[in-house]
């Protein structure tokens, strides 16, 4: 029965690495691969993460996310840290870091299956998610959730730019459309700021890069956080 906190006939907009399914955990694999086989003389892992975490931003500005643009990081990060030169053995080992990222089995987090059948049921329901476009749509085919969806959106970047055009191409509704999601830095902070409401779904592997502050709103009652996916069947 629903409740009569439930909203009714809203426009739901869900991210998808880490808030449908397991996505960083397999990077964090790969990275813990890389720092070991580095095993470098004078820096420590943590500073050897701290290099690799330079090369990725400077990597995602020039090539975008995706799993080719993380195995360029890797190869620059060991060219860099490097004593002498990059063999190719070197190379395609530590190339082989990322392979299993691919051909990992979606592991989708709990109860999304049954909560997003229910959500579907009452709401326009999108997957709004960014990165290589092949990669993600090839994800949700992988997922066998693409069904839920009335429409999907990869973007390049998720800020608040590119929120605001989805709101004018799409003609949504900023009182009744929601951005759902993990990252406070993509997810839930360039949303309010474009006017639409936001979920929070905390995940405890979230990626670094997407690590922020929550920003403060003056309606308190555009951004909720939940504990799990599965309470917005409580909401919505």
């Amino acid at each position: 029965m629903t409740s009569p906190q439930q909203l009714l006939h809203q426009t739901l907009l869900l991210d998808a690495d880490d808030t449908l399914w397991e996505n960083n955990i397999f990077f964090e694999r790969a990275i813990a691969s890389f720092i070991s086989y580095v095993n470098h003389r004078t820096y420590t892992p943590q500073e050897v993460r701290l290099h690799l975490n330079r090369h990725e931003m400077a990597t995602i500005q020039a090539h975008g996310y995706g799993v080719a643009s993380f195995r360029k990081s890797l190869v620059r990060c060991f060219e860099e840290l490097s004593e002498g030169p990059v063999t190719p053995q070197m190379h395609d080992e530590i190339v082989s870091f990322t392979a299993a990222i691919s051909a990992e089995e979606m592991e989708l987090i709990s109860g999304v299956a049954e909560t997003l059948e229910y959500l579907k049921s009452r709401h326009s329901v999108w997957l709004v998610t960014k990165g290589n476009e092949n990669e993600q749509r090839g994800k949700l085919e992988r997922s066998r959730l693409a069904h839920h969806f009335d429409g999907v959106e990869v973007l390049a970047e998720k800020n608040t730019a590119a929120y605001r055009a989805l709101i004018e191409r799409h003609g949504w509704d900023l009182s009744k459309t929601w951005m759902i999601g993990n990252s406070p830095k993509s997810d839930v902070n360039p949303s309010l700021a474009a006017g639409l409401r936001a979920v929070f779904i905390p995940h405890p592997h979230t990626w670094i890069m997407e690590e922020a502050e929550l920003s403060m709103q003056p309606d308190g009652e555009r951004l909720v956080e939940i504990a799990n996916f599965t309470e917005l069947a409580t909401i919505f």
